[in-house]
């Protein structure tokens, strides 16, 4: 690529949050001139908020701390840089109408990520809690091609290490029964999130991907859940009860619990029961972050278990992706 694919200045939002932090520290190792665009800290903000500032700090990212909607302050730092990826999480999509309406005014950005990094929401109809979840989304990308702001849309399927920490509970060991969600036999795909970091930067600065979606579909990470339990017991040594949550109980609880408690339970439904990460076929014109960058040695889920067999990662607080 290019020199000025190599010089670009990013600006995150949501980097101090679960996914934003691994971006912001790839764009940093990448040699990218890093900002991040926060919520102001105050005297209530929690001791984690204010240490991952710190932290950024000390790393050259330089913070802005604003709200959303400061116009005139987010189309002020959008001048700054050249790229503009987003991580905002639930409840906070729509949200990023603002940011679109910025870089409208701003005129100078090169591309525009908004916070997709889950499932393909343009390929699947999941069940109604999930689903109008991903409307959102939708209305995101659809919003973003109106406006025709160059873009990139990322589908980095599942976050790796919070759904090992969420299907096998790996702080617990030992324990010997584990919930099963469907038959398990359902393929999803996880990546680790430090892989997502480097892979985001990439995309973001590659012309390849302008105006396309990439998929993270690394075939060593394409797995079912019984085929991780299984992996996880012989690296173990342990034989665990599975506990199995039949699909139609699964449904139920997606139509009983409340909002948004009733959204996890689909996403569950939607990866590890449909298997919607997998059941549609990479066509010609799909571009699949492997293939893009075979430079990059990406953590198979044999080696993410590896690292919290020999050092558990704390459980990720985040919303479901």
């Amino acid at each position: 690529m290019g020199k000025d694919s190599e010089v670009s200045k990013i600006i995150i939002f949501g980097g101090t949050g679960y996914l934003g932090k691994y971006i912001v520290k790839s764009g940093v190792l990448m040699g990218h001139k890093t900002y991040v665009y926060a919520r102001p800290i105050t005297p209530h903000s929690s001791p984690s908020k204010i240490s991952i500032h710190q932290e950024f700090q000390s790393m050259g990212v330089t913070i802005v701390q604003g709200q959303l909607d400061e116009h005139e302050k987010l189309v002020s730092v959008l001048r700054e840089v050249d790229i503009v990826i987003s991580t905002l999480a639930y409840p906070q999509v729509l949200d990023q109408l603002k940011i679109i309406d910025a870089i409208k005014v701003a005129g100078n950005i090169k591309r525009f990520l908004p916070s997709d990094f889950g499932v393909e929401e343009d390929r699947i109809t999941p069940l109604p809690p999930f689903e109008a979840f991903l409307e959102k989304k939708r209305k995101i990308r659809r919003a973003t091609e109106a406006a025709g702001i160059p873009y990139t849309f990322v589908s980095a399927n599942c976050l790796g290490s919070y759904f090992v920490n969420f299907l096998l509970r790996p702080q617990e060991r030992p324990h010997n029964s584990i919930t099963v969600y469907g038959t398990g036999e359902s393929k999803a795909v996880l990546n680790y999130e430090e892989d997502i970091g480097k892979y985001t930067i990439k995309v973001a600065n590659d012309p390849r991907a302008c105006n396309r979606i990439v998929i993270y579909r690394p075939q060593k990470n394409v797995i079912s859940q019984l085929e991780l339990i299984s992996l996880w017991e012989k690296k173990t040594h342990q034989i665990l009860n599975k506990v199995h949550l039949p699909e139609e109980e699964i449904i139920q609880l997606s139509q009983t619990l409340p909002s948004p408690e009733n959204i996890p339970v689909s996403i569950l439904h939607s990866v590890f029961v449909k298997g919607d990460l997998t059941n549609y076929e990479m066509g010609e014109d799909d571009l699949e972050a492997t293939s893009l960058y075979p430079e990059i040695e990406y953590t198979s889920i044999d080696q993410l278990l590896d690292i919290f067999l020999i050092n558990p990662p704390a459980p990720a607080t985040a919303a479901f992706e």
